[in-house]
């Protein structure tokens, strides 16, 4: 099976960990208060970008649409090609890597770099788009993004509890079912089930908003503050159970990697361990979900601007503080992985069926260790988990603004910055304990 990501092991902080937790802590609370001190208007919702006129042709353009639509394709073929034909061994299949690395944590660095553009490229569209249709059904009403938080539940599920999630043929099932499930509701549907169904397009897009490029409401592509985009992101019901469920599994990948949960569960029975494994899951989703209701609700304890809270309450309206956070958890727990791992994934590729091909010239050749320190990776860690929630209170900073009263301000945000804190040392304690 293929280890989930911190390969050069916990523990290896430069700094003691309380060091580490109280200076963060320390960074999230002095950036809290020199915003209350300085910063008492909202600045984020009404910033316009720069146009990119020249980026906008040639992104918009049939045939760089044509050529993302068929990279898109080629991509989901040859996963599919190898996670069914390839070597049923999953160090000798590169589909597993591919997934769990090109994709899952790709899908990060390539929305913050390049804005919306997994929607151009995403396969199950374009095969949905294939089938002629001269009318759609109505998306169910209060359908929200829900489904594509189900969708995402079992892929993390997947992931972090099916003790053979890294199997090709696992993956191969898991991929086809996920395919046809959604390529089936998009000739139902048409293509608004995507922005609401595709777990992966929605995390796509959801990322997509702290990116510095976006379009405007012409659909041009702007240069942008990407803070500014953020403030963007839809209030809509079942987008605070997707931020929450990403965090709260981040949550528990680490917990489970801890050396006093793998004693206690390491001589479990396989279905022991499907059970107290996803009891585990969810119980960590639930409590980050709970402490992150709690406070945003108990920031209603002021005195809210008429109308300016959406269908989403204010969960919702400050949902999108949580982004950054989510990210910055996401590169602490998978950046080793990333590194590492996804050398394999290159290298399997020179023989994705297992036939004994040397495509790429990269047989025999194996993955550099070598190449990063435990230093770098901890000083990784531990940066990207404080510079994500630095901007998480700057962005739910900016919206509380836009909420609530100038003389209501620093006190109605109180909840929240605690909340703050709790994720940040949590965070950081997740992936430094071993």
């Amino acid at each position: 099976m293929l280890p989930l990501h911190g390969i050069g092991g916990r523990g290896d902080l430069p700094v003691p960990l309380w060091l580490a937790i109280y200076s963060a802590g320390a960074a999230v609370v002095v950036s809290f208060f020199a915003l209350a001190a300085f910063w008492s208007r909202p600045r984020f919702e009404v910033m316009a970008g720069r146009p990119l006129d020249a980026l906008t042709r040639i992104v918009d353009h049939p045939v760089t649409r044509v050529v993302l639509k068929l990279v898109g394709l080629a991509a989901l073929a040859l996963l599919l090609g190898a996670a069914w034909f390839g070597d049923s061994e999953p160090s000798l299949n590169p589909a597993p890597t591919w997934l769990y690395v090109g994709i899952w944590v790709g899908i990060i660095p390539v929305s913050l770099l390049c804005g919306p553009i997994w929607r151009l490229a995403n396969p199950l569209r374009t095969i949905a788009g294939l089938v002629p249709r001269t009318s759609y059904r109505r998306l169910p009403e209060g359908i929200a993004y829900w489904p594509a938080v189900a969708g995402l539940a079992g892929f993390l599920w997947l992931e972090l509890v099916y003790q053979n999630g890294s199997e090709p043929l696992v993956v191969a099932i898991a991929v086809s079912s996920y395919a046809l499930v959604n390529v089936a509701a998009g000739i139902v549907y048409g293509p608004a089930w995507f922005g609401i169904g595709d777990s992966f397009e929605v995390y796509a897009e959801v990322l997509a908003r702290l990116s510095p490029i976006g379009r405007d409401a012409d659909g041009r592509l702007v240069l942008r503050n990407p803070l500014a985009g953020l403030a963007t992101l839809p209030q809509r019901p079942g987008i605070v159970g997707l931020l929450c469920l990403l965090l709260g599994s981040t949550a528990f990948d680490g917990i489970s990697r801890w050396s006093v949960w793998t004693q206690r569960t390491g001589e479990l029975s396989r279905p022991q361990h499907l059970v107290v494994y996803t009891l585990g899951l969810v119980v960590a989703v639930a409590i980050v979900t709970g402490l992150f209701l709690l406070a945003a609700r108990t920031t209603g304890a002021a005195q809210i601007r008429p109308g300016a809270v959406g269908s989403a309450g204010l969960p919702g309206a400050f949902v999108h503080s949580l982004v950054p956070i989510a990210i910055g958890y996401a590169v602490a727990h998978y950046f080793s992985f990333a590194m590492f791992q996804g050398q394999e994934g290159w290298l399997l590729a020179t023989d994705p069926f297992g036939r004994g091909w040397d495509l790429l010239g990269t047989g025999g050749m194996r993955i550099d260790y070598a190449f990063l320190s435990t230093g770098v990776i901890a000083g990784v860690q531990i940066g990207a988990i404080v510079l994500g929630h630095v901007l998480g209170v700057v962005s739910a900073h900016d919206r509380a603004a836009e909420l609530f009263r100038r003389r209501q301000l620093r006190r109605a945000q109180y909840p929240m910055l605690a909340a703050m804190v709790a994720f940040t040392a949590g965070g950081i304690a997740l992936v430094t304990v071993s």
